[in-house]
């Protein structure tokens, strides 16, 4: 299978899956994406087209964190740290298209340790 056949096959997941979850104000959406050297999660408003917390391997804080298993913990434990501070205890969790298994539950499993709930 080609490269390209491989990016729209994942594109058409991620929009199956985009059609079905809307984040809002009340119940924001966390939306993650994994690279072979960062990780990058948002929290998301679809309602208003507003971002309100966001984190990253890219930042100076998080820049010694690896995309694995480990990193996506710590970067999910910061991002629910971030969302409490922000008085958002319920989200919609949209895993892009991706199986959720290894970072991705991980990420997810995090957040829910930390009290979030979705």
């Amino acid at each position: 299978m080609n490269l390209f056949k491989k990016k729209q096959l994942a594109q058409k997941r991620k929009w199956r899956i985009r059609k079905k979850i809307i984040g809002s104000s009340s119940r924001p959406r966390i939306t993650v994406c994994f690279t072979n050297k960062n990780i990058h999660a948002q929290c998301i408003d679809d309602l208003s087209g507003h971002t309100h917390h966001s984190v990253s391997t890219n930042n100076k804080d998080h820049s010694n964190l690896l995309p694995n298993v480990e990193g996506a913990t710590k970067l999910g434990a910061d991002l629910a740290s971030k969302l409490k501070q922000g008085g958002v205890t319920s989200i919609v969790f949209d895993r892009a298209g991706r199986k959720y298994h290894g970072c991705v539950k991980a990420f997810a499993d995090s957040l829910r340790q930390e009290g979030i709930k979705f």
